[in-house]
């Protein structure tokens, strides 16, 4: 086998890059981030199999197949796999508007659902779809994360306090039956689960490392176990089932696949993005590799995809777990394959154990979790930083928190695509001026020493120039040469930052040249690129103007001018005729 064959099979398959050359050195980080993650995981799957209103073991089913397939074919080496809260509760989400919560039906949906992103997640990345994603900025990442956290958070209430609010992706509806009913929570419960918050939250604060969610976990099976009888009142898991997932292909017919399409791109998008942007994070905290965004979309695909035949809902990447398995000394995926070994043990033996675990510590165990998610920073930082992408944010968050979590997400991508319209129909663009003693031509509104002479305009136009701009791109240009008057002699285009035309942009221009030659008025291109320069010949401005009207700097522009010393630049331009041809 060449080395050109392996390196392809170590790019479709990333665990060769790192299995052959394992050692014991590698094993022993291995080995505590994978007991680490393990024991905060078995605690967080049944927690999160709950939200999305499955029995508690499909959480403990959705940290097995899918881990292993993201350690075999993922590009991350410490991305944590499995259950996540946000997917939790859009699988509730879309899943309760077909079927009863828990009932055969309903978990037979979820599991047709993790089928579904999975072979969607597969395809895009089979054809390097992965940009698709990036349509959604960071703003809007930040507001759809933050509000799915607090929707959340205030839907597990219900078990905190031990009533039975209304469950809910629109937060009006959840706050206002809190409201009502809140006078009728559950003593017992609500102590359990509150003084559980603040277990968590002091471990959380002396360090992070410390299983805080297994503590809690230990706590109230041991109060429930020797005290149940004080706390009747309070509800337990009961009986999760042993034993492994068996393999079954999920059963669906075309209108469920129709009816589940949307929520199943919210996932595709959500899951993709928690997974991406937590392994850009790890990734910049070492230099053994890098990720592949559309390696990540096959990984996320086949762990979805294998996972569903084994019983396993929607899953993707967990912040949380994740940064814990770099904190704790991961390296390989081999951590991930020892968590799972953890889990199989779990279902195999220690099941029974869970029986007299309470509700109201899952509860505590979500609520600190997707809590810590609501980014007050980010939005404190744009505030101060750009106003639009705070606003951006902020419908964002109150799109997703009002709407419900499709429509959030699709506002999102929305008003993404609108800001992106409008910043590159309406660029930045400026009169440049000479400065003093110099060959150097700078911005007039930065730079106030700046010599602007009456009958030369430099224009600067910071962006392509394509369909939207035109326009904006003419009205700037025209605007400013009025200001000169009659004046005007010479109107150079610095083109340095135009990196691409179109036929609408050339069209324009070869309007606005033969508009301004009617004037009397030069018009000269200076630092256009190869590219952009090769679209306009092709375009055939050469008809128009000379060759000789392009210059590498806007220096040898307005001295060409000014001397008509041709000696540079024909050198110049048989170089530029020499490199088009």
């Amino acid at each position: 086998m060449t080395l050109e064959y392996t390196y392809e099979y170590k790019k479709i398959i990333p665990i060769l890059e790192w299995l052959p050359n394992y050692n014991k050195s590698l094993f022993k980080g291995d080995l505590v981030a994978g007991l680490t993650v393990g024991i905060i995981l078995i605690p967080q799957g049944i927690a999160y199999a709950l939200i999305a209103g499955l029995p508690p073991i499909y959480g403990l089913y959705c940290a097995l197949v899918p881990q292993v397939m993201y350690a075999i074919f993922g590009s991350s080496r410490q991305v944590a796999i499995g259950p996540v809260a946000m997917d939790s509760l859009i699988v509730a989400t879309g899943v309760s508007a077909l079927a009863l919560a828990g009932s055969n039906s309903y978990i037979s949906i979820a599991i047709l659902l993790g089928l579904m992103v999975g072979t969607i997640q597969f395809i895009m990345g089979i054809f390097s779809l992965g940009f698709i994603v990036n349509f959604l900025s960071k703003p809007v990442i930040t507001g759809f994360t933050s509000a799915v956290a607090l929707i959340i958070g205030l839907n597990q209430f219900r078990n905190l306090l031990g009533v039975d609010f209304i469950q809910s992706d629109q937060i009006q509806f959840i706050v206002e039956d809190i409201w009502l009913q809140v006078a009728t929570f559950n003593k017992h419960t609500s102590i359990i689960g509150l003084i559980s918050v603040i277990i968590i939250i002091v471990f959380r604060k002396i360090n992070k490392k410390i299983p805080n969610a297994l503590i809690v976990v230990i706590l109230g099976i041991l109060s429930m176990k020797y005290f149940g009888k004080s706390f009747s009142d309070v509800s337990i898991v009961k009986e999760i089932p042993s034993g492994l997932p068996v393999f079954g292909i999920p059963e669906f017919d075309i209108d469920q696949i129709r009816e589940l399409l949307p929520i199943a791109l919210t996932l595709v998008m959500v899951g993709y993005l928690e997974t991406i942007s937590i392994g850009k994070s790890l990734e910049a905290k070492q230099d053994e590799y890098r990720i592949r965004p559309n390696q990540e979309l096959i990984a996320l695909g086949l762990s979805n995809m294998v996972g569903s035949l084994f019983k396993a809902y929607p899953s993707a990447s967990s912040f949380s777990r994740s940064a814990i398995n770099q904190e704790s000394g991961a390296k390989t995926g081999m951590a991930a394959l020892i968590s799972v070994a953890m889990v199989v043990i779990t279902l195999l033996f220690l099941t029974p154990l869970f029986y007299h675990l309470p509700k109201t510590v899952l509860a505590a165990i979500i609520i600190v979790a997707v809590f810590g998610l609501i980014n007050f920073k980010e939005a404190a930082f744009l505030w101060r930083a750009n106003n639009l992408d705070f606003w951006l944010m902020l419908s964002t968050f109150l799109a997703t928190l009002l709407l419900g979590i499709e429509y959030g997400i699709a506002v999102g991508v929305g008003l993404s695509l609108i800001v992106l319209i409008f910043r590159t129909s309406r660029p930045y663009v400026t009169e440049l001026g000479k400065v003093p003693n110099s060959n150097f031509y700078r911005n007039k509104n930065r730079f106030e020493e700046v010599i602007i002479e009456d009958d030369i305009l430099i224009f600067r136009f910071d962006a392509q120039i394509f369909y939207a701009n035109s326009s904006y791109f003419r009205d700037n240009l025209d605007q400013m040469a009025d200001r000169k008057g009659k004046a005007l002699k010479l109107i150079v285009l610095d083109a340095e930052s135009i990196n691409r035309v179109d036929s609408t942009g050339v069209e324009m221009l070869k309007e606005r040249i033969k508009y301004y030659q009617k004037k009397d008025i030069i018009f000269y291109f200076a630092g256009v690129k190869g590219p952009v320069r090769d679209d306009f010949f092709r375009s055939g401005i050469l008809q128009i103007i000379d060759i000789n009207h392009f210059f590498m700097r806007v220096n040898d522009a307005v001295k060409y001018y000014k001397t008509g010393d041709r000696k540079h630049q024909e050198k110049y331009a048989k170089y530029i005729h020499q490199a088009y041809r």
